[in-house]
């Protein structure tokens, strides 16, 4: 059976989709003309003629449709010369007759089967079972790869690039990276450090930074004349004295001043002789001198070689690499500083007291930190330009690394289940299809068996009598069928051999057309087929027919029904669509119906609201009488504008005709203006019975005048005194 149908973007129906949906059995449409029925039957017929509507069959399992419509009378009647055969299965060979009914049962058996196997495959509408715990399945690994994209994306987006924007495609990458990715696993804080670099603005070169110039400093602070007291001769008379006192610095200071006041003791003041003199420059003889010398020069190179290391840092510091923590490199030459201060204060104590012995502060330890800054630095120098002069290369290295970290850092355990799980499923999944496919065969060479058998006691015959014995005892006696030359074929001739085809009326072509496709519903159009199931629908089978016929056609509708409710038929789901109130009430007439919809049928309106179509459902029959139907086409907030002034005029004509003794001119009198006028036009069924185009000539209706219609409509019944009926009707759910 069909489960619902969605009707878009065809006819006058819009693109947002209507829809008939949780059918049952038996599915009953009202709508005026020209509302959008055929429009349903003729997408039921063929669906594949409307891309932009869809039917939902139950269990995924069509049945043949067969649809009376405008268009079925069109191709059986109206555009061939004679009608093709209905073959219905023979009475007589008892044997085939049941074995095509023991096969039919397997058939049907077998069907269930399929519907079972797909309803375990799709769920309920199409949206569940095992795909749709697959799709779950999908959907719960693709959002949780999407977070962790999100999650990573600010710093390690570069690894990503091709799968930011598509949730599905991350995932697809996720699956297979874990396939094939043998990259290392780094931590999350290396992988974004190095993406700063390889994903950030195309790197360049870096400059090594240079390194430092130490030895010569460091093999000054080991000079020996540090630790060495220079001092004059031991041999000298005045040695001894100068030894005691301990007084040589000072004496070597004091000749300065000795040789300015011309020998003369800058002490003393006392004049000295030639022997002193000679005594004491012999004291400070050629090595004291040569010694002195030495001081001077280490204070001299130390302070050129210190100040030219300090200034090797200071440009390292002015012109800062990015791998080298330049912060830590002041500090370090901060201490560099003090010390070298403090050495070269001792190299002047030194200089100015040579008999002292000396000991500088050591900057090796300093150095060799600096040295150790500075080293570390080049290697990621030389890592750096390396991977800048292989920069695709380092790219796919660190990308691969990004994505085994969310592999084995963040997704392992949602990976490892989805395996199981996703294999589980789509094993689930394959058996179910295999049985599908052999169950499919199967029911293929059943209903192959079926067609074969039903070749051997089938008959256009049945038909010819069973329309014949219709027509006969329902008073259509001036033409009758018969089968055509071709044996395969009827034909509509008269009591005098004529052909009766062409002269038929519109009544009696379409009665006779409805009793064709009332015999095609139990047979088939060639020799196979007739256990077929199918569904049948029904659109407006009473046009052009009187009411007798109209009694008569919904009777074999209702005959139909009772079939297909018993299950005597292979009719499996009946639509009925028309726009006659009659005919509508007499083929959903049922005693056993309270008020609410029985559990076999569903009732819908369809109606236009502007020029676009809508589908409305109803929790009961919503057809009642014409007469309420009026008014509730009055109640509906949704009315047509094109139609209210007619609708409101059936209303007056029923109402009035029945009530009798009303004068619509006395009521008329009782406006003015173009109320007035709104009046008469409302009235105007008095004059010919009949509603034209000429009715509106002095008033067109339009969206602004339809308050004033209304209105005035209220009024003639509170002017004629009866607004109690009114209220009734208007007040009715």
């Amino acid at each position: 059976m069909i489960e619902s149908v969605q009707i878009a973007g065809t006819a006058t129906f819009a693109n947002t989709p209507e829809s008939l949906c949780d059918l049952s059995m038996f599915n009953f449409v009202y709508g005026a003309n020209a509302t959008g029925k055929t429009t349903i039957s003729r997408v039921i017929a063929n669906e594949a003629n409307y891309p932009s509507c869809k039917i939902t069959w139950q269990g995924g399992t069509k049945l043949q449709p067969l649809v009376y419509n405008r268009d079925f009378v069109e191709t059986n009647f109206n555009q061939c010369a004679e009608l093709r055969g209905v073959f219905t299965l023979g009475e007589k060979n008892i044997d085939v007759i049941n074995k095509i009914a023991a096969t039919k049962i397997e058939l049907d058996t077998i069907t269930k089967k399929i519907e079972s196997l797909r309803l375990g495959l799709h769920g309920e509408g199409g949206t569940g079972g095992k795909i749709g715990e697959l799709a779950a399945l999908e959907l719960g690994l693709k959002n949780k790869c999407w977070s962790q994209k999100q999650k990573h994306d600010a710093k390690l987006q570069g690894a990503f690039e091709g799968f930011r924007n598509n949730a599905e495609k991350f995932k697809g990458k996720v699956l297979k990276e874990w396939i094939s990715n043998s990259a290392s696993v780094e931590t999350l804080a290396a992988l974004e450090k190095k993406a700063e670099t390889v994903f950030g603005s195309t790197p360049t070169s870096e400059r090594f930074v240079p390194d430092l110039t130490i030895d010569v400093v460091l093999s000054y602070e080991k000079a020996p004349i540090l630790k060495k007291r220079v001092i004059g001769k031991d041999d000298v008379d005045i040695a001894e004295m100068i030894k005691k006192l301990r007084n040589s610095d000072w004496v070597r200071e004091g000749r300065k001043f000795y040789e300015t006041n011309q020998r003369v003791c800058p002490f003393c003041q006392q004049a000295t002789t030639d022997a002193f003199s000679n005594s004491l420059n012999e004291y400070f003889d050629e090595a004291f001198e040569t010694d002195s010398k030495a001081i001077e020069d280490l204070v001299t190179d130390y302070k050129t070689a210190s100040e030219r290391l300090q200034q090797q840092i200071s440009s390292i510091i002015a012109n800062p690499s990015r791998f080298l923590d330049i912060e830590k490199l002041k500090a370090v030459k901060g201490l560099l500083d003090s010390t070298i201060m403090v050495n070269m204060q001792r190299l002047l104590s030194k200089k100015k007291e040579p008999s002292q012995v000396t000991e500088l502060e050591s900057i090796n330890d300093i150095v060799s930190k600096t040295k150790e800054m500075i080293e570390a630095a080049n290697v990621q120098v030389s890592r750096h330009n390396k991977m800048v002069s292989n920069l695709a290369q380092e790219r796919r290295i660190l990308s691969a690394q990004v994505w085994k970290y969310l592999l084995e850092a963040e997704l392992k355990a949602d990976l490892e289940s989805y395996k199981v799980k996703h294999d589980a499923l789509n094993k689930a999944i394959e058996a179910m299809n295999q049985q599908i496919l052999l169950a499919t065969n199967e029911a293929r060479n059943k209903a192959t068996e079926i067609r074969e058998l039903e070749r051997q006691t089938t008959s256009i015959q049945p038909t010819i009598d069973g329309i014949n014995t219709l027509l006969a005892s329902f008073g259509f006696q001036s033409f009758s069928l018969a089968k055509a030359d071709s044996g395969t074929c009827y034909k509509l001739f008269r009591s005098d051999g004529s052909d009766a085809k062409e002269t038929l009326s519109e009544g009696e072509k379409n009665f006779v057309t409805f009793l064709y496709f009332y015999h095609l519903m139990r047979g088939s159009d060639s020799e196979s087929g007739m256990t077929t199931d199918r569904v049948v629908v029904i659109d407006d089978p009473v046009s052009s027919l009187d009411s007798d016929i109209l009694f008569i056609v919904s009777s074999l509708i209702k005959n139909l029904l009772n079939e297909v409710r018993s299950g005597r038929t292979h009719v499996k789901q009946v639509f009925v669509l028309t726009h006659n109130v009659y005919f509508h009430r007499e083929v959903t007439f049922n005693p056993k119906r309270t008020c609410a919809v029985m559990k076999e049928e569903t009732f819908w309106v369809v109606r236009k609201s502007g020029s676009i179509s809508k589908i409305e459902q109803h929790k009961s029959n919503p057809i009642r009488t014409s007469y309420e139907l009026l008014w509730a086409e009055v109640r509906n907030p949704d009315r047509s504008n094109l139609t209210i002034q007619n609708t409101l005029r059936r209303i007056l004509e029923n109402y009035f005709k029945i009530l009798g003794g009303v004068d619509p001119d006395k009521i008329c009198g009782m406006f003015e203006g173009k109320e007035k006028l709104i009046c008469k036009s409302l009235f105007s069924w008095v004059n010919d019975g009949s509603h034209y185009a000429l009715d509106d000539i002095y008033l067109s209706i339009d969206g602004m005048l339809v308050e004033t219609y209304l209105n005035v409509f209220k009024r003639i019944f509170e002017k004629s005194e009866h607004s109690a009926h009114y209220e009734m009707m208007m007040s009715r759910n």
